[in-house]
């Protein structure tokens, strides 16, 4: 199974499974296009956003997990 860690870059997880999209919008990474996207890591975009990086990468892998089973 692929886990999602906190060095990845928001789209090497899309490019996982783009149904990860509402996860990433639901916790303000609403600019999944934007060259950040691809660039920056999910911790250094949480760092910027304020967002909680630990919780978004568990639900990301709560997500992914499921839809490998």
């Amino acid at each position: 199974m692929s886990k999602v860690n906190e060095s990845m870059t928001i789209m090497d997880v899309l490019n996982m499974d783009p149904g990860v999209a509402p996860i990433f919008m639901k916790h303000g990474l609403a600019c999944l296009g934007c060259p950040g996207a691809t660039m920056e890591s999910i911790a250094d975009a949480g760092q910027v956003h304020g967002i909680d990086v630990s919780k978004l990468v568990s639900e990301l892998n709560e997500y992914l997990e499921k839809a490998e089973a």
